[in-house]
């Protein structure tokens, strides 16, 4: 009778969380429909024009301080100096190559067949980064006893492989041992590696995705385009991925929230959930 009570607890206690995550993420949505009407009666201005700029991170809407006219979006990548597993012991991720062996989760060992770049830097270097360009640090042995094996620096929609599902850096920020890091300088480069499909590469130790899609956002991307043309737009992910925003993410937390009655969740659920029961310790 203890555990069923227990386990009634628990489950009501998802819900209330899921619930409120629904509202969180509806909330914003409606309001968001309503202000374009609203401010079409201000002269016709609405958002002037320069809200968000038009580069990720917006030419003035973030004070001028956006990241090279890249923007970050929901990219994800390594931090300048993280260093990968190969074949042949562990190497900064800026110092591989092209047709290097790196042991993978689910393929084994596979050649790197193209590495991202992605630089950024600050338009007024008086001005802290904006949000979005800031990595997140993941400790030393903040996943798991020497995972990482010293401290990890990806962005925040990076994900890492936990339980079965990819999961964003940004949901596992505890503000402890995973946090937003404000890195000193005015530039940053981030890098990310490209295999034939989708997979898990050992980074610091920890298990992170590779670059599940080639964009423009890459420096180098019209070096992908002379080897390999135009990149697919459809690809299979390696593991079911944790959604973050959205219509996905809406779904997922109505599949959680029924769960004490009717579980219907997924994988990728069951590890969101379990993780904000948690948290990473």
């Amino acid at each position: 009778m203890t555990n069923e009570l227990e386990n009634l607890n628990s489950g009501m206690q998802r819900t209330r969380r899921n619930v409120m995550k629904i509202g969180a993420i509806l909330v914003p949505a409606t309001l968001a429909r309503v202000s374009p009407a609203a401010a079409g009666g201000r002269g016709g201005n609405g958002q002037g024009g320069n809200g968000q700029g038009g580069n990720g991170q917006g030419g003035n809407g973030q004070g001028g301080n956006g990241q090279g006219g890249n923007g970050q979006g929901g990219s994800s990548c390594f931090l300048k100096g993280t260093n990968i597993k190969t074949a042949d012991g562990e190497r900064r991720i800026e110092d591989l190559a092209i047709g290097d062996l790196l042991p993978t989760v689910f393929g084994g060992l596979r050649p790197v067949q193209w590495i991202g770049r992605y630089p950024f830097r600050k338009s007024d270097p008086s001005k802290p980064w904006v949000k979005d360009a800031v990595p997140v640090r993941i400790a030393r042995s903040a996943l798991a006893l020497n995972v990482p094996h010293a401290d990890l620096y990806v962005t925040a929609a990076h994900c890492l492989l936990i339980g079965g599902a990819l999961v964003p850096a940004e949901m596992l920020v505890n503000g402890a041992t995973i946090s937003r890091y404000e890195p000193e300088g005015d530039e940053l480069e981030f890098f990310h590696l490209k295999l034939e499909s989708h997979d898990v590469v050992y980074a610091e130790g920890a298990q992170a995705e590779t670059l599940f899609h080639v964009d423009e956002s890459a420096v180098n991307f019209a070096d992908y385009l002379r080897r390999y043309g135009a990149p697919a737009t459809e690809d299979a992910r390696c593991a079911p991925l944790v959604p973050v925003g959205g219509r996905e993410e809406l779904k997922s937390r109505f599949r959680s929230a029924l769960s004490p009655w009717i579980d219907l969740r997924d994988q990728a659920d069951v590890v969101r959930d379990r993780l904000e029961e948690c948290g990473i310790a």
